[in-house]
């Protein structure tokens, strides 16, 4: 993630935290931010396109998909929850191990994309600042062997929105700074996107 990324989620985080009656204390907020940012700066042995959740032994990987499919259907952030517990220096149960081996710094290499691989990717809900791939099916006609064919765009969710008959919309940030909403995410349009590798 880059910079701008890092503190867009943040920002989110914080905001969420503040709509859920639970808001983050100035220096709760200044230690978080900095943790993030310093792990972010911190090299790892392990290559960028290597899935961190290969690094967990198998009870671990049980006992974390657990977890996070757990806060999906709660539809809380989990990775929010975990880093709440460490800056709250609460116990986190199960996945305690997470903070106790691993670290900050596993946590942020840790991308929805990962589970993808070990969970269906239905069960998977995208947030903001995840990065996703999407076609430009979505705003022309392509055909799998016609003249115009399926390209592929990187992109970052900047907004998610559940609306009143349970579709999911979401606004989307190009690198060149344009956006794009993509209306029924999972509904009608989960053929035109994909999670960034």
């Amino acid at each position: 993630m880059t910079t701008d990324e890092v503190e867009a989620a943040l920002l989110a985080a914080f905001e969420r935290c503040d709509a859920a009656s639970c808001p983050l204390t100035d220096k709760q907020k200044q230690i978080l931010s900095t943790s993030v940012k310093l792990s972010a700066q911190v090299p790892t042995p392990v290559s960028d396109s290597a899935n961190p959740l290969d690094e967990l032994a198998s009870e671990e990987l049980q006992a974390f998909l657990q977890f996070v499919l757990a806060q999906e259907q709660q539809n809380s952030p989990w990775k929010m929850q975990l880093l709440n517990d460490w800056l709250n220096g609460n116990d986190s149960g199960t996945v305690q191990f997470i903070r106790d081996r691993y670290g900050i710094a596993w946590l942020n290499r840790l991308e929805t994309y990962h589970f993808v691989k070990y969970c269906e990717a239905e069960e998977m809900k995208v947030r903001v600042g995840d990065r996703i791939e999407i076609s430009n099916g979505l705003w022309e006609w392509v055909q799998e062997s016609g003249p115009c064919s399926r390209e592929w765009f990187l992109a970052t969710v900047i907004q998610v929105n559940v609306n009143a008959d349970d579709t999911t919309n979401c606004i989307i940030r190009f690198a060149n700074g344009s956006e794009y909403e993509i209306q029924g995410m999972y509904q009608w349009n989960r053929y035109n996107w994909r999670w960034a590798v």
